[in-house]
């Protein structure tokens, strides 16, 4: 009777103990189904992307190796290896390098988990790419150099006309960067297309040198090499939170403003892991972990709280081109700009 009694109690404990191992069983077949590496390339700088991936992998367990490329370079590796792809996503970069990419085969169509949280202009209606960040252009200026010349900050797109600039300003180069595209929309959207150019005819007398990255005029900018150019407010209040005596500024005549995306490799190598960042790339996490890094991207999503104010956009004139209009047009308005402005 005894031994019965044993029998019986030790029976109860292994059915209650098979659920919990059947949990734990479902647990780790699922992480490996997932995978444990997602492969990226990324247009959002190193910088930045270092940090949100790192939270990522805190969050997932999932290890992010990236190799950081210009929207150029991205774009062109995508579709160089479109019958072997050697990464799972894209990061970062503006929308329009994603819709100039659907046509070429190369994004997978995915809708995360919490796209619906995000509004719909600033995530693709194909579900190609989902918007994590927007980021209007600005003007970043070295004071001491303004000062010197006795010019004000400037508020137009002409003041960079000005011939006191003589050669002294830096912003990218169309050929390599989404931030310099993002100007040619830009103008376009202000005067027109004929007279974009025109204009940007004008500004290449008072250039000192095309970037290839977006970024890559700000820290010339900020130690004195160079005296003001055109950027992403992402990356001129990066280098403007250093220190150093810098203006942001906005022209009266209004900006555009870049969706930075992110999106799924066709014939990804480690699906379910890029699956799993684009579900929390459309969370509420990575717009709460970019404000908490100083990481300066208004994010799309409306619920996450902006402590910065320099990110109140409320007194900018802000203006509208769509993506896809972008993605349709980057090519050829790149070619113009190579044979109008560079090859004048």
């Amino acid at each position: 009777m005894k031994m019965k009694h044993i029998l019986l109690s030790v029976l109860m404990v292994l059915l209650c103990l098979t659920p919990i191992f059947a949990a734990g069983a479902q647990e780790v077949q699922t992480t490996e189904k997932v995978g444990k590496t997602v492969n990226v390339y990324s247009i959002m700088p190193e910088k930045y992307a270092t940090k949100i991936f790192s939270e990522f992998t805190k969050d997932t367990g999932i290890s992010v190796n990236f190799v950081r490329l210009s929207s150029g370079e991205a774009l062109a590796r995508l579709i160089a290896e479109k019958g072997n792809p050697q990464v799972d996503a894209l990061w970062g970069g503006p929308a329009d390098t994603y819709e100039a990419g659907i046509p070429e085969g190369v994004f997978e169509q995915y809708s995360p988990k919490e796209a619906d949280k995000i509004p719909a202009k600033f995530r693709s209606t194909e579900n190609y790419w989902t918007g994590i960040g927007i980021i209007p252009l600005c003007f970043l200026s070295n004071n001491e150099y303004l000062k010197s010349k006795g010019l004000k900050v400037p508020t137009s797109w002409l003041d960079l006309t000005d011939p006191r600039y003589g050669q002294s300003l830096q912003m990218a180069d169309v050929r390599t960067s989404g931030t310099a595209t993002e100007r040619i929309y830009s103008l376009i959207q202000v005067y027109g297309e004929d007279e974009a150019y025109e204009y940007q005819k004008k500004l290449h007398k008072n250039i000192q040198l095309y970037t290839k990255g977006g970024a890559g005029g700000a820290m010339p900018i900020a130690t004195g090499q160079a005296s003001a150019g055109v950027f992403y407010i992402v990356d001129a209040l990066d280098i403007q939170q250093q220190g150093y005596d810098l203006s942001v500024s906005y022209p009266k005549e209004g900006v555009t403003y870049g969706i930075e995306g992110s999106g799924i490799v066709k014939g990804a190598k480690n699906l379910g892991a890029a699956k799993v960042l684009m579900d929390w790339a459309s969370s509420k996490r990575l717009g709460e972990v970019m404000v908490a890094n100083l990481i300066n991207y208004i994010p799309t999503r409306t619920d996450v709280v902006v402590t910065n104010p320099a990110l109140d956009m409320s007194q900018v004139k802000l203006l509208e081109a769509q993506a896809e209009w972008k993605g349709d047009n980057r090519a050829r308005l790149v070619e113009r700009w190579i044979d109008e402005v560079i090859q004048q």
